[in-house]
């Protein structure tokens, strides 16, 4: 996997000096820099793709984040040197159309409009990113208010804090994880959820920075489940069983009965939707047994798994994994793939709460879609 990613990131460099150097004929030195630039850049993005898995982020995470940061800008720099290139070979279409002959004079026009329209594309994607690195480095809090037709009177007001995607390890370590957990127990939940993803990367390398779990305190309780990335770089089960040791009862295609007031309801959580054998998600499996007529919460990484919930009778489910989609314009991607973006829905008969998660993947950087710790009230309808 590194070296894939490594023989990809040097495709991109070269692609990015055809495009800043070449197509612009920048003169030397300033041909040389830019080159040298990129080629560091290049090393940084490799480092940044190895860290947590290969490398240990105590030394590698200053330049991880320095090069996963370099590959958001790479982003909109893909997406303005785009239309840069569809706007030349317009004007070059038109020009032919008209059988204009190309003169020195016309080649020095374009020449100087092709480097300023580079120039103006390499300064709005710093500032583009550079905004982006404030977003994603402040989480805040969001209140959402849920009506449900079902939910016990026993339970009306009940304030659950959604934790989601933190995705330490590469770019963020251990603090990231206390200013979470901090702001979480001042919110003073009934009852914690995490919905997965928390981390990238091995749990001999990057377990340390989860330890701030351990503070999470609520009175009904602190319970999480996997997703898709706790199975990426070590074994997902195994993951678990750290969260389980810092005080998080992990649901594993499992419920529980959750009591308030002299009510009760079930608290279901299930593996994540592309998690591997022998970890396949089973919501039959976590609902067997119960009682139909009873209130049923859903944990479950991804938003797409609320079609099989609302089929087997699921009234709420709480989901992250599509961060928002974290920069624009990812988001136009996510309904692809998944019936929720963020927020509150509805698919058939759950009602669907999306968090866009606290963290950030790959790029510690957010445009367009900022971090959330969610404090989800539950009211009766």
């Amino acid at each position: 996997m590194a070296v894939f990613a490594a023989v990809a990131l040097a495709l991109i460099t070269f692609w990015l000096h055809r495009r800043l150097v070449r197509a612009t004929r920048l003169s030397r030195p300033w041909s040389w820099i830019v080159d040298g630039v990129l080629v560091i850049l290049w090393a940084l993005a490799v480092i940044g793709a190895a860290s947590g898995s290969y490398l240990d982020p105590s030394w590698a995470r200053a330049p991880a984040f320095a090069g996963m940061t370099w590959l958001a800008v790479v982003l909109y720099l893909a997406l303005g040197l785009a239309f840069v290139g569809i706007g030349s070979l317009i004007e070059r279409l038109i020009r032919r159309l008209r059988s204009t002959e190309a003169d020195d004079a016309y080649r020095v026009r374009r020449l100087l409009v092709l480097r300023t329209a580079t120039v103006l594309v390499v300064i709005a994607s710093v500032v583009t990113v550079g905004y982006g690195l404030v977003e994603a480095a402040r989480p805040r809090v969001v209140d959402v208010d849920v009506a449900l037709p079902r939910l016990p009177a026993g339970f009306d007001g009940v304030r659950i804090a959604v934790i989601s995607d933190l995705h330490v390890g590469p770019t963020r370590g251990a603090a990231f994880t206390r200013r979470v957990v901090d702001q979480v127990n001042s919110t003073r939940p009934d009852l914690i959820v995490i919905t997965g993803d928390l981390l990238d990367g091995t749990i001999s390398r990057v377990a340390d920075d989860l330890t701030p779990l351990a503070e999470l305190s609520a009175p009904l309780g602190v319970f999480g489940i996997s997703g898709n990335h706790e199975f990426y770089a070590d074994d997902g089960g195994r993951w678990l069983d750290v969260w389980d040791r810092l005080g998080v009862h992990t649901l594993r295609n499992q419920r529980v009965e959750i009591h308030r007031n002299g009510d009760t309801i079930d608290l279901a959580g299930i593996q994540d939707y592309t998690a591997p054998a022998p970890y396949e998600p089973d919501l039959p499996a976590a609902l067997a047994g119960r009682d139909p007529n009873r209130f049923v919460l859903l944990l479950a990484h991804q938003p797409r798994q609320a079609k099989q919930a609302s089929d087997l009778g699921v009234d709420l489910q709480i989901s992250g994994h599509t961060h928002g989609g974290q920069m624009w314009p990812i988001r136009y991607l996510v309904p692809l793939q998944q019936p929720s973006l963020q927020g509150l829905d509805q698919v058939g008969n759950t009602a669907l709460y999306t968090t866009r998660g606290a963290g950030a993947w790959g790029p510690p950087v957010r445009v367009g879609a900022p971090p959330e710790i969610t404090l989800i009230k539950i009211m009766s309808q």
